[in-house]
């Protein structure tokens, strides 16, 4: 199955079904950015349940931004405080110390456009998982896919969430599973299992 879908901060649990079952993966690099997507943010489980983390960007003045265009706002020390939440929330997970020496350096980085950081995420996650996909990247925007099966929709985080089978989580003695959070959390409680777990999951095509 070809897939097209859109690069996020660190994609949930259901876009990773999606790329773990795909024999090519296109990244869509042309649309418009829009508020409120899994583009700028995630969900970890933290102490107090779920917990977003949010990149702050730059608006511009303009109705329609791509994508590609849109820069990441420093005027917080928001990669620290992202960093200090997943220590809070995983230090004591399972595999948190097995993968933290790969994760850290992505909390240092200064990257401009949220687009080209979103990425790298994703490659380093693969690392973490030892996962070699076959990608490419969209030249143009097309509404309409005609060749590939289109889950960007996923990047929707207002959407009805898909449900995956529970693992079991670091909090979840005290508020119970919660479905369809970051890959990080997979990973850190799941560790090496993470692959096969995102394989046994089905997602319904759109």
């Amino acid at each position: 199955m070809n897939i097209i879908l859109h690069p996020t901060y660190f994609p949930n649990i259901a876009h990773f079904v999606a790329l773990v079952n795909a024999e090519e993966v296109t990244f869509e690099m042309d649309d418009n950015f829009l508020k409120q997507t899994y583009r700028s943010r995630a969900y970890i489980y933290a102490a107090n349940g779920k917990l977003l983390l949010n990149i702050p960007v730059i608006h511009s003045q303009k109705n329609r931004q791509k994508y590609r265009d849109v820069k990441i706002s420093h005027d917080t020390n928001w990669q620290s405080l992202h960093w200090k939440s997943l220590l809070s929330a995983y230090s004591t997970s399972p595999f948190f110390e097995f993968y933290k020496d790969e994760l850290e350096p992505l909390f240092k980085l200064q990257a401009n456009f949220i687009l080209d950081y979103n990425l790298k995420c994703f490659e380093v996650v693969c690392d973490c998982l030892q996962l070699d996909l076959n990608t490419t990247k969209t030249k143009t925007y097309q509404q309409q896919i005609e060749d590939k099966t289109d889950f960007r929709y996923l990047v929707n985080a207002k959407m009805e969430e898909p449900q995956f089978e529970p693992y079991t989580q670091v909090f979840s003695n005290k508020y119970g599973f919660i479905n369809n959070l970051s890959i990080l959390d997979l990973l850190f409680n799941e560790g090496p299992n993470t692959l096969n777990y995102l394989k046994s999951q089905t997602l319904k095509t759109p």
